[in-house]
């Protein structure tokens, strides 16, 4: 038997308007015996919450973009 890495995801897109696709996604990636993570983990505004998310993405081993109509944040 083989002994598969769990790779950790993070997963990044818009959030409402993609909510259903992340969660495809997340769905997806459970289903493969990985490790979800994404900005949902995260509450918005403060710098410092910037400087984690951005340790998460490079502490995970694979980044998935889902793309939309919308981009950025407010």
């Amino acid at each position: 038997m083989l002994n598969r890495k769990k790779l950790q995801v993070f997963v990044s897109s818009t959030y409402l308007d993609l909510l259903t696709e992340r969660q495809a996604a997340v769905e997806a990636i459970l289903r493969a015996g990985h490790i979800p993570a994404g900005m949902e983990l995260f509450a918005a505004g403060d710098q410092s919450q910037i400087k984690a998310i951005r340790e998460w993405i490079e502490d995970s081993d694979v980044f998935l973009l889902i793309l939309g109509g919308r981009y950025g944040s407010i």
